[in-house]
């Protein structure tokens, strides 16, 4: 078989022609541009196109697709692909090894999601990077009162957010142009509220369009359908499951959300560990955060929680934890048969 290994690079591109039976190879580099890959795919005509993933690996994956039947995109992260003890790594030993891996079939393939998933995977991500910069903005107007002795104005938890306490600070702060001496705090106040306003319009701007998106899928009316399971989490299970038929069942799920336990085994001892922690952080910690609140409106996440818990206080993040595994599952199963929510006896 003629394999085509690319190793992208942002700029330029080495790339591998691999012929599988009798391993010789050659290379060619090119510019990293949708149309010199397009004509170099068209004029080798692989019978298999291999590439890491990557940022640009969307548009590659669109492009590759379009030419050739079978496309690989490898996992940077699978154990096939680990260099250890190399002393030279080079770009064309990447293509090369891209190559004789593909050949033997020992890649471990990552799945690649049609455009408008991928942009609605990326609006998910934007709005998550917004409000972790709104949390820094409130910490550090947090942090400004604290050094003037003024930590006493605001409250804590959200209501330190309402709009009285809002115009408390905005008549507090000033320019910077018309603050004295000493007074230089209230200039870096009065940047840090014209920074959490913007944020604050942008995350409804996004949600706006988000919730628009929702109400277009099915999958998302169904997820949201469960009692303490928000809008939020319901379309990023949907965008970052989207294909349930790719999961042959419910411990590769939690595998892909890094909320199975590690495993260590030799001879008799079998021991299992803490969560893997791979995968998608995103919508793991969507899971823990959305499964604390839901034990005071969903009985079924409750029932599950005490009884994992077993009356131990320590055991309460085993607990949640494994809640969140369960309801991930349980939305997979959803997607996939097309049912809805119905509670377990």
């Amino acid at each position: 078989m003629k394999i085509l290994a690319m190793d992208l690079g942002k700029r330029k591109t080495v790339v591998c022609f691999y012929d599988s039976e009798t391993s010789k190879a050659s290379y060619r580099t090119i510019k990293t541009l949708a149309q010199e890959i397009h004509d170099l795919i068209a004029e080798y005509g692989p019978g298999r196109v291999v590439f890491e993933m990557c940022s640009i690996a969307g548009w590659v994956y669109d492009i590759a697709c379009a030419l050739v039947k079978e496309v690989e995109v490898a996992d940077v992260n699978g154990q096939a692909w680990k260099w250890k003890n190399v002393k030279s790594k080079t770009d064309r030993k990447d293509a090369l090894k891209l190559g004789q891996l593909s050949a033997m079939n020992q890649i471990h393939c990552v799945h690649i999601s049609k455009k408008p998933i991928r942009e609605k995977r990326a609006l998910i991500k934007y709005r998550y990077t917004l409000v972790r910069r709104r949390t820094q903005i409130k910490n550090s107007i947090h942090s400004i009162l604290d050094k003037e002795a003024l930590a006493y104005i605001l409250p804590k938890g959200k209501n330190a957010w309402t709009k009285h306490n809002l115009g408390k600070l905005t008549e507090m702060s000033r320019e910077f142009a018309k603050c004295g001496l000493g007074e230089a705090w209230r200039g870096q106040l009065r940047s840090e509220l014209k920074g959490l306003e913007d944020i604050e319009r942008q995350i409804a701007e996004i949600e706006t369009k988000l919730d628009e998106l929702g109400k277009s899928d099915k999958r998302v009316q169904s997820l949201k359908r469960i009692k303490g399971v928000g809008p939020r989490l319901a379309e990023a299970i949907a965008a970052f499951v989207d294909e349930p038929g790719r999961f042959r069942n419910g411990k590769q799920v939690g595998c892909y959300v890094g909320l199975t336990p590690r495993q260590f085994q030799s001879g008799q001892m079998d021991r299992q560990g803490r969560i893997s922690g791979q995968g998608n952080k995103l919508l793991r910690s969507l899971l823990v955060e959305v499964c604390w609140l839901g034990l005071r409106h969903n009985e079924w996440m409750r029932q599950t929680y005490e009884r994992i818990k077993r009356g131990s206080r320590s055991r309460s993040k085993i607990a949640i934890t494994a809640v969140a595994r369960k309801l991930l599952v349980r939305c997979w199963a959803m997607m996939r048969d097309g049912t809805e929510w119905r509670e377990a006896a």
